[in-house]
């Protein structure tokens, strides 16, 4: 009887290790976010035709946007976030304001505009032109951004 208690506290103190051990969460490292804008519809001058060039156009813009967060943000310090109101206000003034020939000029000049923090690892924009063919909903177009980094310098150089 006298060995059978010490192998019995020996297993609730095992049973207790277990518990604290499953209480502690595991270390995290949140380091990177994806942002999406979907389906920004605006009007611009798109194409190259005589009636293109007077009126304007519906186009859809959808841009993805992949970047490096702070500590900042996962203690909800505003100033440290990346603002996508700034970016998509950016974005609207100048597709509005502007004249495009290509489509491929319009989404190399909002891919320029999504990319200008420093922060930025990734960007996607595909823009769709309604209508552009007769029996087609749309054509869209999309670029890529990768930032050059130590890590993906040379798969970077590899892929060119």
């Amino acid at each position: 009887m006298l060995t059978a208690e010490p192998k019995l506290r020996d297993v609730s103190r095992t049973h207790e290790t277990i518990r604290s051990t499953q209480r502690r969460k595991p270390s995290k490292s949140i380091s990177n976010a994806v942002i999406n804008v979907r389906n920004l519809r605006l009007r611009t001058y798109i194409g190259f035709n005589p009636e293109e060039r007077i009126k304007q156009q519906d186009v859809v813009i959808n841009i993805e946007i992949k970047y490096t967060i702070n500590k900042g943000v996962l203690n909800d310090q505003v100033g440290d976030a990346l603002n996508y109101k700034v970016i998509t206000k950016n974005v609207i003034k100048h597709v509005e304001n502007g004249h495009f020939l290509l489509l491929e000029k319009l989404v190399a000049d909002v891919l320029a505009i999504c990319t200008e923090h420093p922060a930025i690892t990734h960007t996607r924009v595909m823009i769709d032109k309604p209508h552009a063919l007769r029996f087609a909903d749309s054509v869209s177009l999309t670029m890529d951004y990768h930032a050059v980094t130590p890590n993906n310098a040379w798969e970077i150089k590899n892929e060119r």
